[in-house]
């Protein structure tokens, strides 16, 4: 049984990886558009995290949490309710890497990259934990 858990775990994980790609390409491609026009940095990453909220949920309820993602109405807007604030955790973590990093001289694609990172990690912990997290399968 162990083994199993194991395995559906890395596999979740793999496509998760993968839908986070998916949604990093809208949040990174935004964030360079918006730099580009001249945006604040700290307002780009934020702008462009927002956006890659929106694909993140697309790719994560459809393609990687499947077997967990609640039914229509209550349970569903709960779990919505749940992600969006596991987004705004790694929304702030981003903002605040990169804004901070900005401010200090870091190059705002480097903040961006270690906040990917960490946003990354935190938002999979949360989401794997608490947003789809199944009551019959062991924690």
């Amino acid at each position: 049984m162990t083994s199993r858990f194991i395995k559906i775990v890395d596999m979740r994980l793999v496509r998760y990886g993968l839908a986070s790609v998916g949604a990093l390409a809208v949040d990174l491609g935004s964030f360079l558009a918006l730099l580009a026009l001249t945006i604040p940095a700290a307002i780009a990453s934020a702008v462009g995290y927002a956006l890659g909220i929106a694909a993140h949920w697309l790719l994560s309820s459809r393609a990687v949490f499947t077997d967990s993602v609640a039914e229509r109405g209550h349970g569903r807007n709960r779990q919505k309710a749940l992600f969006v604030a596991s987004a705004a955790a790694g929304l702030g973590i981003t903002t605040a890497i990169v804004g901070v990093g900005d401010y200090s001289g870091v190059d705002p694609l480097i903040a961006k990259m270690v906040a990917i990172a960490v946003s990354f990690t935190v938002t999979w912990m949360l989401r794997n934990k608490v947003v789809f997290r199944r009551t019959d399968r062991p924690t």
